[in-house]
């Protein structure tokens, strides 16, 4: 690239020198031919500025150096931001109970589909459910009510079906959408503690750890309030699972 300057020791005459090539230039300043208020001009500049205020005017390494820093200042901002962007924020135990709801009550809705479909196919007798479960709660602390509830005909297939509705339910959702509609609904979603999105397996084991968090239900749900006690409320499942239930994130 070809550079020109204006030689103010030129009284008479072109003052315009040039072309030279930008280490002639240099030269020329070490020499003190050229100052940082002498007009200089190369292609691709608008105007004549003083050799001052061009970047070529500093030293190769303090530019370097320079464009270390900034290149530095940048790449730690942009990670500020990225680590701001992706940070968990934790659900906690109210909106869990509300997004849990949710998904019960579209499973007691698809729960009582298959009990009509069963009893229209004959497989489940209504009615004897019916009058079983109107004694136990008339009753609900006598044993042969319960157990005549249990053996209701068709109630043990039902709730084989129901179950295996339930399971299918959430881990297929936690593993294609990581959340189920309820989750969905309220923004929240599950990760691993790398950060990543449930697999088929990881799934799969988080709702077999969740059967055993119910169980705690018999045990005041110890299972479920440690939530409240945990900085990253965390149920009982996902301390053994190793998963997180966060809020979607503002880029989501």
């Amino acid at each position: 690239m070809n550079w020109f300057f204006i030689d103010e020791s030129i009284t008479d005459g072109e003052r315009r020198q040039g072309p030279y090539s930008i280490d002639e230039i240099r030269d020329f300043v070490a020499d003190g031919k050229i100052t940082s208020n002498t007009l200089v001009w190369r292609s691709g500049m608008k105007a004549w500025v003083p050799w001052g205020e061009c970047e070529e005017s500093k030293d190769p390494e303090i530019a370097d150096i320079e464009a270390s820093r900034d290149e530095l200042i940048k790449n730690t901002v942009e990670a500020l931001l990225r680590e701001q962007a992706n940070s968990r924020h934790y659900a906690g135990f109210f909106i869990r109970l509300f997004a849990f709801l949710i998904d019960n009550c579209i499973l007691f809705l698809v729960g009582g589909i298959i009990l009509v479909i069963m009893s229209f196919a004959g497989i489940i007798d209504a009615a004897a459910v019916e009058e079983a479960l109107v004694n136990y709660i008339g009753d609900p602390s006598s044993g042969e009510l319960l157990d005549k509830v249990i053996e209701s005909p068709g109630l043990s297939t039902f709730f084989s079906i129901f179950g295996a509705v339930q399971a299918i339910y959430f881990v297929v959702f936690q593993a294609i959408f990581s959340a189920t509609p309820g989750k969905k609904f309220w923004h929240i979603h599950i990760e691993t503690v790398e950060g990543t999105r449930l697999g088929w397996l990881s799934s799969l084991a988080r709702y077999l750890c969740s059967l055993l968090t119910q169980l705690t239900l018999f045990f005041y749900g110890i299972g479920y309030i440690i939530v409240c006690l945990d900085p990253k409320r965390r149920t009982l499942h996902d301390w053994i699972a190793r998963t997180f239930v966060v809020f979607d994130s503002k880029e989501k």
